[in-house]
C-alpha cells in the first residue's frame, strides 16, 4: 500500500495496490510518455511500472474496471505511433521494472521479464558462454525482450536465425481480463498443436500485456570474421544480399547507401568514444595479435571505408573456431564474386564489437529530427521499387532542399525470401521531450539545435505517407506496424473476420492499446 493521496480516483486505486515508485501521474513527467521518436500524442491519464506478473495483474483489473483503455511500453524506441495514443486519457503500462532473467542450462532455455533489455539478456547470458538465436535489435541498449515481441525485429543474429519472433518458445500475456495467458502447453517445444505463440508475436500489444518471455538457449561461437562489399548499383548491392541470405553463411548483415555510411552510422563523437571502440575491437578478438592488426587496418582506411562506393554491405560471420569463420569467410567470397569488390572492415567491426550502440541516432547527425520508414519486399520487386521510390525523391527533390529535408536508406535480408528496405528521413525541427530524456542535457549541448519547423515537420510527414502508400503498391510487409502502416485492409476478409474475433474474444472492451494494427 503506497499511501499516497491524489484526486483521481483511478490513479488513487492504482496506487493503493502497487508500491509508491510505480506510479507517476505528474504532469511534467507523463509528456515524456506522449512521445515516442517520432511524434507527440495525447497526454496519458497515469503511468504504471508493475514490478512483477501479479502487480501487472492488478493494474490491469483495476483499469479494465474503470474502462479506461490501457498501452504497453517496452524500451520507448518505438516511432510507429506503438505506444502513443491520440486522444490521452490512458494508462501506460511501462514494463521496464519486469527485469528478471532466469537461465536454465540443462532445458537450454531462459525465461525473462518482458522489460529486460536485449544488452542486459546478452550480458547475462554472455557470463555464461550462451545466447539466444536472435539477440537483439541495434537499439538493444534500450529494446526490450518483450517490445521486441509485440512490435517484431531484426538485426543481430537475424541472417541465420531470422526475426525476434522466431526466437521465442513462449510466452505468459496478461489479457484485458487480468488473467494470465501462457502460449505453449511444453516447456520444450512452441509447436505443439496450433502455434498460440506466434499469435501474440507482432500484435502491438493489442491482444495483451507480455509479461514472461521463454527463449531457446544456443552456445556463443567465439570465432569471427568481417568483412565488406561496396557496390556501384543497387541491383548489384541486393543481388549480392540475396546470395548472402540464401547461403547462410553469416550471423548477420546489413547494407547501408553513401549517405548513412558517412552519417549516422559513420559518426563518431570525439576520441573518446574511437578509443573505446579500440579497446571493445580488441577485447572481444579471440586472438590478439589480430586484433591489433585489425585495428591497424581500420586506422590506415580510415574514413576510406565510409566513401567506397554507392552502396555497402557488412557481414559478421562466427565459427566455433577461427578455422569455421574463415572456411565461411571464403565461401562467402566466392559467393560474391563479380557483384562487388571487397574493403575494409571498419563498420561491422565496429559493430561486432559495440553490438548496443548509445541512442544517438535518434537525431540525425547535425541533430535533426529523425524518422526510420521501412518496407519487407519480395525479391523480385525490390530493384523495382528501388526504381520508383529514387524517381518519386527526384520529382520532390527542390521541395525537399528548400526545408532541410533529406534521407539515407539502410537493408537487412530478412530470411532468404525478404528484403527491408529501410529510408532514414531527417529534417530540421525542434526536439521533444522524448529526446531531451533520452539523450540528455550535456550530449544535446553538443549538438546543432533547430528552431520548432511546422512546415519541414508537416512535409516529412506527407513524404512518410506517400513513401509507406508507394512500398504497399510494391507489395511490402512490415514491422513494428503501430498505428503507422496498413494491416487489416491487407487480409483477406476471411483472415480479418478471424483476427477482429480473437480481438474480441481476448479484449471484448477493446481497451488494449486502441487503434494499433486499425483495432
Amino acid at each position: 500500500m503506497s499511501g499516497v493521496v491524489v484526486e483521481d480516483a483511478l490513479v488513487a486505486a492504482l496506487a493503493d495496490v502497487l508500491e509508491a515508485d510505480a506510479v507517476i501521474y505528474e504532469a511534467g513527467a507523463l509528456d515524456y510518455y506522449a512521445n515516442d521518436v517520432y511524434r507527440s500524442g495525447g497526454l496519458p491519464r497515469a503511468v504504471v511500472r508493475p514490478k512483477n506478473v501479479e502487480a501487472l495483474q492488478r493494474a490491469v483489473r483495476i483499469c479494465a474496471e474503470a474502462g479506461v483503455a490501457m498501452v504497453p511500453r517496452g524500451g520507448g524506441a518505438s516511432y510507429t505511433d506503438g505506444y502513443i495514443l491520440p486522444a490521452g486519457g490512458h494508462v501506460v503500462f511501462d514494463t521496464g521494472a519486469l527485469d528478471t532473467i532466469e537461465i536454465n542450462e540443462q532445458a537450454t532455455v531462459v525465461t525473462v521479464g518482458a522489460g529486460v533489455t536485449w544488452a542486459n539478456l546478452k550480458a547475462a547470458l554472455d557470463a555464461k558462454g550462451l545466447r539466444t538465436p536472435f539477440w537483439g535489435p541495434f537499439s538493444g541498449i534500450a529494446a526490450t525482450v518483450g517490445g521486441s515481441m509485440s512490435q517484431n525485429t531484426l538485426s543481430h543474429g537475424s541472417t541465420m536465425h531470422g526475426i525476434s519472433a522466431q526466437s521465442v518458445l513462449s510466452m505468459d500475456v496478461v489479457l484485458a481480463s487480468g488473467e494470465v495467458l501462457s502460449t505453449s502447453a511444453s516447456d520444450a517445444m512452441r509447436f505443439y498443436g496450433p502455434d498460440l505463440t506466434g499469435l501474440f508475436t507482432g500484435d502491438c500489444g493489442v491482444f495483451g500485456i507480455k509479461a514472461r518471455i521463454t527463449l531457446p538457449l544456443l552456445p556463443v561461437l567465439p570465432y569471427f570474421e568481417c568483412l565488406s562489399f561496396a557496390f556501384d548499383s543497387f541491383a548489384d548491392y541486393h543481388a549480392a544480399s540475396r546470395k548472402a541470405a540464401m547461403a547462410r553463411l553469416d550471423d548477420s548483415h546489413f547494407g547501408l547507401d553513401l549517405a548513412l555510411s558517412q552519417g549516422q552510422i559513420g559518426r563518431q563523437d570525439g576520441m573518446g568514444a574511437r578509443l573505446k571502440i579500440a579497446l571493445d575491437v580488441l577485447k572481444r578478438a579471440p586472438n590478439k595479435v589480430k586484433g591489433i592488426t585489425q585495428l591497424l587496418r581500420m586506422a590506415i582506411a580510415g574514413e576510406d571505408a565510409m566513401r567506397a562506393g554507392a552502396y555497402m554491405c557488412h557481414f559478421i560471420i562466427e565459427g566455433f573456431d577461427a578455422e569455421e569463420a574463415a572456411i565461411k569467410a571464403k565461401l562467402l567470397r566466392r559467393q560474391l564474386d563479380g557483384l562487388g569488390r571487397e574493403i575494409a572492415n571498419s563498420i561491422p567491426t565496429f559493430v561486432q564489437s559495440v553490438p548496443f550502440a548509445p541512442l544517438f541516432n535518434v537525431l540525425g547527425p547535425g541533430g535533426e529530427r529523425w524518422v526510420p520508414i521501412h518496407g519487407v519486399f519480395a525479391h523480385d520487386r525490390a530493384v523495382a521499387f528501388d526504381a520508383a521510390f529514387k524517381a518519386m525523391i527526384a520529382a520532390r527533390k527542390a521541395e525537399m532542399d528548400a526545408l532541410g529535408v533529406w534521407l539515407g536508406t539502410m537493408f537487412s535480408p530478412v530470411g532468404p525470401t525478404g528484403f527491408l528496405y529501410e529510408i532514414a528521413l531527417y529534417w530540421p525541427d525542434d526536439r521533444t521531450s522524448y529526446h531531451r530524456q533520452t539523450l540528455g542535457d550535456e550530449y544535446l549541448a553538443k549538438q546543432p539545435s533547430f528552431a520548432p519547423n511546422d512546415a519541414s515537420r508537416a512535409y516529412a510527414d506527407d513524404l512518410k505517407t506517400a513513401i509507406v502508400a508507394l512500398m504497399q503498391d510494391y507489395g511490402a510487409g512490415h514491422f513494428q506496424l503501430g498505428r503507422a502502416y496498413p494491416y487489416q485492409p491487407r487480409l483477406a476478409p476471411p483472415a480479418a473476420a478471424l483476427v477482429r474475433a480473437i480481438k474480441s474474444q481476448l479484449d471484448p472492451k477493446g481497451l488494449m492499446n486502441p487503434g494499433a494494427l486499425g483495432f
